[in-house]
């Protein structure tokens, strides 16, 4: 007979196998450029420079490329990087390259858990913060990218300052308009375009983007020709300038745009009072774009400024419109400053507007009158969106929801900033939606800030005030404060009782579990569900909390080592998981039947559900998730006496561990567990292998060594 144990995870996975002497080589080393941003238009001149700075990477750790805005540091760098062999980036920089914009901040507050994310850190840990991500990059040989650090000069030098002393194996570099003033710090000035003649690279620019509004540009006659070398000289050869007047193209001819620039020049001194009074071509040809633009365009270009990040145009639409501009309106305007190049594309489909041009609509949303009732109008929609969110997390969309969420963490900060100013109880409110997303998902430091801050300001209960309150109990669990989230827990389920409110006293109860079990209390977290489940009636069972607390019944079990019954409430809690499309709990079944696998001793049933658990976490972004199945894979490779396969995954699972800013943390039953893998793989390859191989995977590139496990292609001796 069958049992439930027996039953494979429903979706199966691939299996090949790989040589261990080929795991550091198997994927390839696309990953390394993941962050570099990738532009799709031709990249013109610059070969100085570009020679310049890959000489200095190669003797400098810190090297500054400096320049007005709009010169074009962002894209030689991110050109210059691209342009690497691969087999220099692996040589130099083993960790690959971590790009940060820093643009998107408004101040330093969150610059170090910026830096954090960029490299991998989803910080866990109660040390400060930057101690923290000294130590993870401690031992890494990483190209660390800080684009964009005009406006952050003195934090970003002291960040500089304490990274390059603590990771001897850092490299730094840095775009800005100033230099940082760091010690060693190796400067490359970046400059306009050469744009004396014809063939300057000035010229090429500006025909090439010309060419995409205005093909027939391709053949000029003489005039058309020198109209261009003027309108180069005109604007300096500043790259963005050069970019903003080719669009204009798709409405003038080269004439009239010649002209045009020449009377702008020679009567436009600021548009605001407050523009700076440098960089004069690049400030001619914002303003003069501006007033090319048509009233809605115009207005739009200011609204526009309220986003830091990247937006997509359901955002801009939300946001945007009001007055003269309709929804439809938006749209229309939109389309128009992405054709003049104001709008910039994303790879990734979303939309931005460049420093400089944002710096001009913010100054021109403040003449208007217009800033406060826009951040309104932008925390009305980051809030809704995050509403959205936790009403979602229960359903097929939950991995979209997650997603969504990650992509809009610099607008959710601002929208949080802006609330807690203005309306208390709504930044409460935001702070307890977004929380369970952001612990789980890399933001759990910015979760617990922001919690507390919040929480701090809102005194008066409401739902909003116990989901927070609740929230924070769970970001300070997973940072290890053991005492301090049992007392949330116990607070969180008094005011339940007050309240009356059934998910609150389930949630209430899910905290004080996951609290017992971290602590080794399994009867104790047992005891604390099953009575909240027992009050609990009608929807109350199918909503999140009582997911979760079904999910802490089932570690009770198999802590107690009720293993029937934690597997046949394991098997339940994961097919109405899949009814559902949920993927977080049911990942989390998977992990604890894999260890119930282990018990029974069927590591291949282990191993496809350790698989099946990595799937889940890997799509959700959980670092923690996936720190723990690796764990549970390996010891399933060592069970089946592959003790390659155990080192090298371990391995890989350790970087995991570090990712979060811990060795190896979990329910007390996986220390066993992994005592026990290290033991079976030393025993089967002996302990000098063992070590080899482990350290061959904490030296592997943590996610391609995640894509190969998941797909089952384990390596095999060769």
């Amino acid at each position: 007979m069958t049992s439930e144990l027996d039953t494979h995870p429903s979706t199966p996975l691939p299996s090949s196998s790989i040589p261990p002497s080929h795991w550091r080589h198997l994927a390839d080393t696309a990953w390394m450029w993941d962050q570099v941003p990738e532009y799709s238009d031709l990249f013109v001149g610059r070969a100085q420079e570009q020679d310049e700075l890959v000489a200095a990477l190669s003797t400098c750790r810190l090297i500054s490329l400096t320049g007005a805005g709009g010169v074009g540091k962002t894209r030689l760098a991110a050109h210059t990087l691209r342009s690497l062999q691969a087999t220099e980036v692996s040589a130099a920089y083993p960790g690959g390259i971590c790009w940060v914009d820093l643009g998107a901040l408004p101040d330093a507050r969150r610059l170090v858990g910026t830096v954090a994310r960029a490299v991998g850190f989803a910080d866990h840990t109660l040390e400060i913060p930057l101690d923290a991500l000294c130590g993870w990059l401690a031992d890494r040989r990483v190209l660390l990218v800080l684009d964009s650090c005009d406006h952050l000069v003195a934090a970003s030098r002291t960040l500089v300052a304490d990274l390059l002393t603590t990771c001897r194996g850092l490299t730094i570099l840095a775009t800005t308009r100033q230099r940082l003033g760091s010690a060693g710090e190796s400067v490359i000035e970046v400059g306009p375009l050469p744009h004396g003649h014809r063939d300057s690279d000035a010229f090429i620019l500006f025909v090439e983007r010309a060419m995409a509004v205005a093909p027939a540009l391709g053949a000029r006659h003489p005039q058309q020709n020198e109209d261009v070398a003027k309108i180069c000289h005109l604007l300096d050869g500043m790259p963005l300038a050069l970019e903003l007047a080719a669009a204009q193209l798709m409405h003038h001819t080269l004439a009239e745009l010649s002209a045009s620039l020449r009377v702008q020049l020679e009567r436009l001194t600021a548009p605001l009072p407050v523009w700076p009074h440098r960089h004069r071509s690049l400030r001619t040809a914002i303003g003069w774009s501006h007033e090319l633009c048509d009233p809605l365009e115009r207005l739009l270009w200011a609204r526009l400024s309220i986003f830091r990040g990247s937006f997509d145009r359901e955002a801009a639409r939300s946001i945007c419109s009001g007055g003269p501009l309709s929804v439809d309106a938006v749209s229309s305007a939109l389309a128009g400053l992405t054709a003049k190049s104001v709008v910039q594309r994303e790879g990734s489909g979303g939309l931005r507007l460049l420093g400089s041009i944002r710096e001009y609509g913010w100054l021109w949303l403040g003449e208007l009158g217009e800033r406060e009732t826009l951040q309104d109008r932008h925390a009305e929609h980051f809030l809704a969106l995050a509403r959205s969110a936790d009403a979602g997390w229960l359903g097929p969309d939950q991995v979209t929801w997650y997603e969504r969420i990650a992509s809009a963490h610099v607008e959710l900060c601002a929208a949080l900033d802006h609330l807690m100013a203005v309306r208390p109880d709504q930044a409460v409110e935001l702070a307890g939606r977004v929380g369970f997303f952001w612990s789980c998902c890399g933001h759990l430091r910015e979760a617990r800030t922001y919690l507390e801050q919040t929480l701090a300001i809102a005194r008066s209960h409401s739902p909003a005030r116990a989901k927070a309150q609740w929230a924070l109990g769970v970001a300070v669990a997973l940072q290890g404060e053991h005492r301090r989230a049992a007392a949330l827990g116990r607070r969180c389920a008094r005011d339940a009782a007050l309240s009356g409110s059934v998910d609150e006293q389930l949630a209430a109860a899910y905290l004080l579990g996951i609290t017992h079990l971290l602590s080794g209390e399994a009867h104790a977290a047992r005891s604390v569900v099953e009575a909240a489940l027992e009050s609990a009636c009608g929807p109350s069972l199918t909503s999140p909390s009582a997911l979760r607390c079904r999910l802490v019944q089932v570690f009770a079990l198999t802590s107690l080592g009720h293993l029937d019954a934690a597997a046949h409430g394991a098997f339940t809690l994961r097919a109405e998981c899949t009814e559902l499309g949920e993927c977080w709990t049911r990942a989390y079944t998977d992990y604890q039947l894999a260890l119930i696998a282990l018990a029974r001793d069927k590591p291949t049933i282990a191993g496809e559900h350790a698989r099946a658990m990595l799937q889940g976490k890997r799509r959700l972004g959980d670092s923690f998730g996936v720190a723990l199945g690796m764990d549970l894979l390996a010891a399933a490779a060592a069970a089946e006496g592959q003790g390659e396969s155990a080192a090298l995954v371990s391995g890989a699972g350790e970087t995991f561990w570090r990712s979060v800013g811990h060795s190896q943390r979990g329910m007390p039953e996986l220390h066993d567990v992994r005592v026990a893998c290290w033991q079976r793989a030393r025993a089967a390859v002996g302990n000098d292998a063992f070590e080899r191989t482990y350290e061959q995977g904490m030296q592997a590139n943590p996610e391609s060594v995640l894509a190969l496990v998941i797909e089952g292609r384990l390596p095999s001796r060769s």
